[in-house]
């Protein structure tokens, strides 16, 4: 697939990283020479210095044999203003503008062929704040991920004793939850990623994932770790855009939430329009505030401020004082690498959830959704398969007969909204959702191939 990226920052460079190794001609477009230069040197990329929203600058970077241009610089103007420029000039087929601007995002009828034609639109706040509201809801989880518009959920977590399945083989799940349809997808131990089978046995510290319904999740998490109540106190530092945002969602959703701002300026706004959040002007590092706050009775802080040190030591001192559970959005993937379990209880990236949220869109075959797994390493995606016997290399075979890529393991089937059992004897359909999950990165273009419907296939 032949790919303009529109900017070199953090999602810019790590969606180039990804897709460069995977048989994709990408072009990246930014202002800064040095940054284009570094990045020409350790990725097999082009590279184009000049303005993003530019039509000679996009001529350049081959705007007009161009699959997809995926708009990401800073600027949500100039991100727009590109995307209207590759559609009017070049006819680009496919094109994917970051917006951040709630006033944007407020008027989606601005986007669309007859005004601003920007086919998905990614806004990296409302992804995180998602996100963050799906681990409150699942205290204990890594991750949870939406498959099947939500009806199915990918989730991780680390075993704990206090599990009924920890110390056991992994098929005795059936036996001890005979009634729920779930797979464990995949399981890593000490950083080593295990194909999971029926002889599998859970170890306490395993890093698991799997799949279930969501009105399963918690039966499942509860044969790994000793369940814990989502508790309804929260405590969120930063009343910036993902914070405010997470304040709004989970007071509509019943919980009991203090903001604590040290703008003062923003403080202010962000107290005018929240109904029923305390909002605290303040360092949220002050321990005597937070004490005051009585941060020992809270069940989660959430450290979501744009500097990784503030968020790491505040929610470090939060822990320390009482609070429960601790999470705080990190950038710099060395530190994630470094605090979480050991430190904090959650190390969210913004950069690996939005890369995520791109992922579906530039998957060959019918890819409905990807996601960027344990810091990009590894990766989950649910495609439809379409054709037949003759023409899939998929359907009308039973699993058994499946030939899937080294490391890669078939997490659920989604047929007509149900799960279905996967003995290997099941057999796939036209129009059956598939979730895969695949350890090493560097097999997803093999992934792809097994959904691609071929004509001379036999």
């Amino acid at each position: 697939m032949n790919i303009i990226i529109l900017g070199s920052g953090q999602v810019g460079s790590s969606i180039a990283e990804i897709l460069s190794r995977e048989e994709n001609d990408i072009t990246v477009v930014d202002r800064n020479r040095k940054i284009l230069q570094t990045m020409q040197d350790r990725m097999d990329i082009r590279t184009v210095q000049g303005d993003a929203s530019s039509p000679e600058v996009l001529g350049q970077a081959g705007a007009e044999d161009a699959d997809l241009i995926l708009a990401v610089t800073n600027s949500d103007e100039v991100n727009m203003i590109a995307c209207q420029v590759a559609h009017s000039l070049f006819h680009t087929p496919t094109k994917i503008a970051r917006v951040r601007s709630a006033d944007f995002l407020g008027h989606p009828e601005l986007f669309c062929k007859s005004a601003i034609p920007i086919d998905v639109i990614i806004s990296p706040e409302q992804i995180l704040t998602n996100q963050i509201h799906r681990l409150i809801e699942y205290p204990g989880a890594l991750q949870v991920i939406d498959f099947a518009d939500g009806k199915i959920r990918l989730v991780g977590l680390r075993a704990y004793y206090g599990g009924a399945l920890v110390g056991h083989e992994l098929r005795e799940l059936k036996d001890h939850l005979p009634s729920v349809k779930t797979r464990v997808a995949a399981i890593y131990r000490q950083d080593r990623a295990i194909i999971p089978t029926g002889s599998t046995t859970i170890e306490a510290d395993d890093e698991v994932f799997f799949i279930a319904t969501q009105n399963d999740i918690r039966l499942v998490m509860q044969e790994l770790r000793s369940i814990e109540e989502a508790g309804k106190k929260v405590f969120i530092a930063g009343a910036g855009n993902i914070g405010f945002r997470l304040a709004q969602s989970l007071e509509k959703s019943g919980f009991q939430v203090k903001l604590i701002e040290r703008n003062t300026e923003r403080a202010r706004q962000v107290s005018e329009k929240l109904e029923n959040t305390v909002v605290l002007q303040g360092d949220a590092a002050d321990e005597e505030l937070l004490r005051q706050e009585n941060i020992d009775n809270m069940e989660l802080f959430c450290s979501l401020t744009n500097e990784d040190e503030a968020n790491i030591l505040s929610a470090m001192l939060a822990k320390r004082l009482g609070a429960r559970r601790a999470m705080a959005i990190v950038n710099r993937s060395s530190y994630i690498d470094l605090i979480e379990s050991s430190v904090l209880d959650i190390a969210i990236s913004p950069r690996l959830s939005t890369v995520s949220a791109l992922l579906s869109h530039v998957r060959r075959g019918d890819v409905v959704a990807a996601h960027s797994l344990r810091r990009g390493v590894a990766e989950a995606i649910e495609a439809i398969a379409h054709g037949d016997r003759k023409t899939s290399k998929i359907v009308g075979r039973k699993l058994a007969e499946i030939k899937l890529p080294e490391g890669a393991t078939i997490g659920a089937i989604m047929r007509n909204d149900e799960l279905i059992d996967l003995e290997d004897d099941a057999v796939v359909e036209d129009g059956d959702h598939i979730i895969i999950f695949v350890i090493d990165k560097r097999r997803i273009s093999d992934v792809e191939r097994l959904f691609q419907v071929s004509a001379t296939f036999f």
